[in-house]
């Protein structure tokens, strides 16, 4: 016991030691980037291949190190979530009070796409409503701890609070309009069978030692398992960023083309990634004309459309339901596109 004090200052020490390296690492990456680009690979500045390349080399450790900072603050902070807490936090409460409540803690509770499944049918045998479910499902994959930090880093706390409340709000509506319609019939009835009965372990009490490794587990498995995703993003943004027509991307994607929102959309569908991967190719389309708003619903559809979650909830959910789940996101999505290349 008397260790325990000692050994969490030392962590302490360390992860401040750590946050020290780290912001000077990051206060020196786009001088490191233009020095390797033109003075150690010898590439003139202002060439195709140049642009590409220092683009390359400058926004992958940058986004890596977001990725590493945000994910270990927010597995902190999961710590606090378990599968059973959250349910308890939802079971009982009002189904507008519910929604709202749902789609906040999608943000910060660690499931997606892969866990769809047996949050959805213990969501529901724990008396959840399936519209408050809904609000959850959409809120966790797509307002995520690692798309808001890249936007952060990218774009600056605007742009981050745009997704934020966007998504939330889309989230908490489609949810709302879910519950609204009364689709319990199309949930496959196996999933009514099913009890709630799980047995009750002694609350285990968490020290803080143990929420700090808990951080840096998240940042061992999270980013151990996304980084493919980002150099494949960065590469591809690259590309644009240094091949791409400047204001080429403003007469397809812009905010001139009526078309332009519900292409992004349909585009964005069938392209499974993550926000670590796609955030970079958004910077890259915005760097080079795209409107916001399209870029945003682009990004939206990426996320919160996934053919393999769709293809998971059929497990559960009847075609009709799964339907309708995709055209309330799916008109959701495209409003908030047009709403931001009206308003920006």
């Amino acid at each position: 016991m008397s260790r325990s004090p000692a050994r969490l200052a030392r962590l302490l020490l360390s992860l401040a030691g750590a946050l020290l390296l780290w912001d000077a690492l990051y206060g020196v990456l786009q001088r490191a980037a233009a020095w390797f680009t033109r003075d150690l690979l010898g590439l003139d500045a202002g060439t195709h291949l140049a642009s590409a390349v220092e683009f390359f080399l400058y926004e992958t450790p940058k986004v890596l190190l977001l990725l590493t900072l945000v994910v270990f603050g927010v597995g902190v902070v999961r710590s606090f979530f378990t599968p059973e807490r959250t349910r308890a936090i939802l079971a009982g409460k009002a189904e507008s009070v519910g929604n709202v409540l749902a789609a906040a803690l999608g943000i910060v509770t660690p499931f997606c796409s892969c866990s769809a499944v047996p949050l959805f049918i213990g969501f529901l045998t724990a008396g959840i409503p399936l519209g408050v479910t809904f609000s959850f499902l959409i809120s966790a994959p797509m307002v995520n701890e690692v798309a808001l930090a890249l936007l952060f880093g990218l774009f600056g706390w605007k742009v981050a609070a745009l997704y934020l409340g966007t998504g939330l709000a889309l989230a908490i509506v489609a949810g709302w309009v879910i519950g609204r319609l009364q689709l319990e019939r199309h949930v496959e009835p196996w999933v009514y069978q099913m009890t709630a009965g799980e047995a009750r372990l002694p609350e285990h009490r968490t020290t803080w030692k143990e929420r700090l490794d808990h951080g840096l587990e998240a940042v061992r498995d999270i980013v151990g398992k996304v980084w493919p995703y980002v150099l494949a993003g960065i590469a591809v943004g690259a590309g644009i960023h240094g091949w791409v027509p400047e204001n080429f991307m403003a007469s397809i994607m812009g905010r001139g083309a009526w078309w332009s929102v519900p292409l992004a959309v349909l585009i964005g569908v069938p392209m499974y990634s993550n926000a670590a991967g796609i955030i970079p190719v958004v910077h890259a389309l915005l760097e080079k004309g795209a409107a916001l708003g399209t870029v945003l619903a682009f990004m939206m559809a990426v996320i919160a459309l996934s053919l393999p979650e769709v293809i998971i909830l059929r497990k559960v959910l009847r075609p009709v339901l799964i339907a309708v789940f995709l055209g309330v996101v799916t008109v959701g999505i495209v409003l908030v596109g047009y709403l931001f290349n009206w308003l920006l």
